[in-house]
């Protein structure tokens, strides 16, 4: 009885996959990152305009270019779109799957390539970042392929393999900073000690890869220049003499690690330890028997050198761990780019486990896996049965094949370890698709940007002559209206706004229209709720109705 997934298995779990991922990509963008970033980029485009970037007309000191790059090269070749906007995103991530796969055979051989790979598109983490896309696609797939070139260059001394390795840490910089670099670099360094290959570090191949990194981040820093370092008259959060090279290389990591200029998420110095069993569900039980049964290893070897033994996926996992714990500012994604690292050393796990002849522990597992499946399948059925109208019957159908499949996996006689690696992905499909079909859209019912922008086009109104107000940016209706909306204070409205335009307010702002007497000839009312915040009370529908707020399209009649 084979133990391990048969080809069949695994093609049949990547095509399914892919099915996964590809309907994700007809999802509308999500308030505020996903739509935000989208405008950005399109702006961008629109404007031929690739060294800059603005937020809502003002100058933006965040995040780096790449990402924005990327998605607006995406909208040149395919034009505006949800689906071009993720492109990016969806490419990056088969190269993070592909990078696992050879990173796991490199120090696993064959039969945990597949398991890496399999673990890492599978992570619900993962998924999530297709579809409500920010930097993390592009910056987990850009990392993980780094540190594969570089633990190659680390092995063999080829200088192809240095030079890609820094490119691709170099794209993970230019994506997010500093946290690309640091994963990559704590990672590799800790691989480095550990199997004593001191001779790459005094290499002139070292010395060319370092210069490629340079080289690769120049666009990056050119643009900063050009943008914030040419303009020291500027004002960026109430400062001028702005280094935006400053910034992009020191400041902006360590802003985020003291919560300089940023709220503080949360003192928790275990949120990231506890982050890992839902972002990286339905493998994060496995991930941390695997660390233990590392850490274990090498205590009893006390962290002497032995062929076949690595530290990247665990000591080099957990010192990155520890270092972004004490940051100030927190946010579940970004643990993203090291879900790749735990992939691969599930996949060594998973095998360990096996030649070791230690199935009770794949049976403890295996049932553990079932409890996650039924609590899961339950939520799930709950969020679309229940929250929402029923879906469509064909959409219904394919839920009923994917649960076949499940039901088939587990009734029929299989290895324990196969049937392991079959549930835990097919679980994660079914999962996932249920969601993009069926919870994701409804949910987008009740995010007010993107419907006004269907009300608009339908109406066949005049793009000229919408407005939105200042200080309250509706990402999602720049988006879907290819434009960047105009403007205008609440209390200006009836001086600056031309007769017989149309305004998009919240409810909020009704009473201050009301207030300074304004009159409109035209209403259209629209459900709203912040959608990435979401409560029990918005999910029961006989509640949801006591918390949406309205949204407003209105022409304004002046007398």
């Amino acid at each position: 009885m084979d133990a391990f997934l048969l080809k069949k298995d695994y093609l049949l779990l990547y095509i399914l996959l892919s099915a996964v991922y590809l309907s994700g990509l007809w999802i509308p963008l999500m308030e505020n990152d996903s739509a935000q970033h989208a405008t950005m980029a399109m702006r961008m485009y629109l404007e031929n305009d690739f060294l800059n970037i603005y937020k809502a007309g003002q100058d933006y000191l965040d995040k780096p270019h790449m990402h924005f790059w990327l998605a607006a090269l995406s909208f040149k070749i395919f034009g505006i779109s949800h689906w071009a906007y993720r492109i990016p995103a969806l490419l990056f991530t088969v190269l993070g799957a592909y990078s696992c796969n050879r990173l796991a055979k490199e120090f696993y051989g064959d039969k945990a390539s597949h398991i890496a790979s399999l673990a890492f598109l599978s992570a619900q983490a993962i998924f999530l970042a297709n579809h409500d896309v920010r930097t993390d696609a592009v910056l987990t797939g850009a990392t993980i392929f780094g540190m594969w070139q570089l633990v190659l260059y680390i092995n063999y001394s080829k200088l192809i393999n240095a030079i890609l390795g820094s490119i691709g840490v170099a794209i993970a910089f230019s994506t997010k900073g500093q946290l690309g670099v640091f994963v990559a670099g704590v990672c590799i360094l800790s691989y480095l000690i550990y199997s004593r290959s001191w001779k790459v570090i005094w290499s002139w191949k070292t010395v060319v890869g370092i210069m490629a990194f340079i080289c690769a981040i120049l666009p990056v820093l050119y643009a900063y220049y050009m943008q914030f370092d040419l303009h020291p008259e500027k004002i960026i959060n109430g400062q001028s003499n702005i280094s935006g090279i400053k910034f992009i290389l020191w400041d902006q990591s360590f802003n985020r690690l003291t919560a300089a200029g940023f709220e503080e998420t949360s003192p928790d110095y275990f949120f990231f330890f506890h982050t890992v069993l839902w972002a990286f569900l339905p493998w994060s039980l496995i991930a941390y028997l695997a660390l233990f049964s590392k850490i274990n290893q090498l205590w009893r070897l006390k962290f002497k050198f032995r062929s076949g033994v690595e530290i990247l996926t665990s000591v080099g996992f957990l010192l990155v761990m520890v270092v972004i714990s004490f940051s100030k500012f927190k946010l579940p994604h970004y643990l993203n780019s090291l879900l790749p690292v735990l992939s691969v050393l599930i996949g060594g796990y998973i095998i360990q486990l096996y030649e070791n002849n230690k199935l009770k522990i794949v049976g403890i597992i295996l049932k553990a896996q079932y409890i996650i499946l039924i609590a899961g399948s339950i939520l799930v059925l709950f969020l679309i049965f229940w929250a929402f109208s029923m879906p469509h019957v064909g959409i219904i159908l394919c839920y009923l094949l994917l649960f076949a499949g499940l039901c088939y996996i587990i009734t029929s006689e299989m290895h324990s370890v196969r049937r392991l690696l079959m549930i835990s992905v097919y679980f994660m499909i079914f999962i996932n698709f249920c969601l993009n079909t069926q919870f994701y859209p409804r949910l987008l019912l009740y995010q007010a940007g993107n419907n006004v922008a269907k009300i608009i086009t339908t109406e066949k109104i005049e793009l000229d002559k919408v407005f939105m107000v200042k200080g309250r940016p509706s990402w999602s209706l720049d988006f879907y209206t290819k434009r960047i909306t105009p403007t205008i204070d609440i209390n200006e409205v009836s001086e600056k706004i031309p007769n017989d335009s149309w305004l998009f307010i919240y409810e909020d702002h009704m009473e201050v229209l009301q207030q300074n007497n304004i009159k409109w000839s035209n209403r259209y009312e629209i459900n709203h709720h912040r959608i990435t915040r979401l409560s029990l009370d918005f999910l029961n529908p006989n509640t949801r109705d006591s918390i949406l707020q309205k949204a407003f399209l209105l022409q304004i009649k002046k007398d």
